[in-house]
């Protein structure tokens, strides 16, 4: 009976700092000064096979983390490791990215999107905005603060939106620090990104119904990419 007893203590106390381990608040306010993550150096960087978008003159290399899912917890033996770390859909790019790197055909030149830490989600090619309008844009979901401060960046932190030319350049941040991205959408007749986002305005480190939703739009065609904000309500 005694050691059915402990036995029970030791197992609420452990469901219990899962709980408290589920529950860390998406944002940690202790400083005023922006959260930088911590350099890993355990990382082993690898880059999958190229993607082309049809119909640019660029070949897209998604660079990742191979240890990055078992650094999260998911059961990944050493013998079994997959040395594929991206997936390609329909013009865009998913995974877990550290970073993409843009080579134009023709030449050996390869360079990065960006030389800061960043978690990339997901690259979508505007093939229908390329069509209609001849520029052609990358648009990225990915986390670029620590913002809940845990030393790494992971998809715990808040999403933000980022744009670039094809072959990388301009890469513009279009949502505010500290704003989870909801989401965004292409309107063709516009030639207009919409998005969505929500800020934690009573400062409790969650993304609740007492929260601000802000709505803006961003001028594609633009020669400064920004997000104008709206009300549609």
């Amino acid at each position: 009976m005694k050691n059915i007893f402990f036995f029970l203590i030791v197992s609420l106390a452990f469901v219990s700092c899962k709980k408290e381990e589920q529950e860390k608040p998406k944002v940690i306010y202790e400083s005023k000064s922006q959260a930088k993550p911590q350099i890993d150096t355990t990382k082993v960087v690898v880059a999958d096979l190229p993607v082309h978008m049809e119909g640019t003159n660029v070949l897209i290399f998604p660079v990742g983390d191979l240890n990055f899912f078992k650094k999260q917890g998911y059961s990944k033996s050493d013998k079994n490791i997959s040395y594929t770390i991206s997936n390609y859909g329909e013009y865009e790019i998913t995974g877990y990215l550290d970073n993409l790197k843009f080579q134009e055909i023709g030449k050996d030149t390869i360079v990065s999107l960006t030389d800061k830490p960043v978690l990339i989600q997901s690259a979508t090619y505007l093939k229908n905005h390329a069509d209609k309008t001849k520029q052609q844009l990358m648009v990225y979901v990915l986390e670029d603060l620590d913002t809940n401060k845990d030393g790494k960046l992971n998809d715990a932190d808040i999403k933000s939106l980022y744009i670039s030319s094809i072959d990388g350049k301009n890469f513009t941040k279009l949502t505010s620090d500290f704003q989870e991205l909801i989401d965004w959408k292409y309107i063709a007749v516009k030639n207009s990104l919409y998005l969505r986002t929500i800020e934690d305005t009573n400062k409790n480190g969650e993304f609740d119904k007492d929260d601000t939703t802000h709505y803006h739009l961003v001028d594609l065609l633009s020669k400064e990419w920004k997000a104008t904000e709206f009300n549609p309500i």
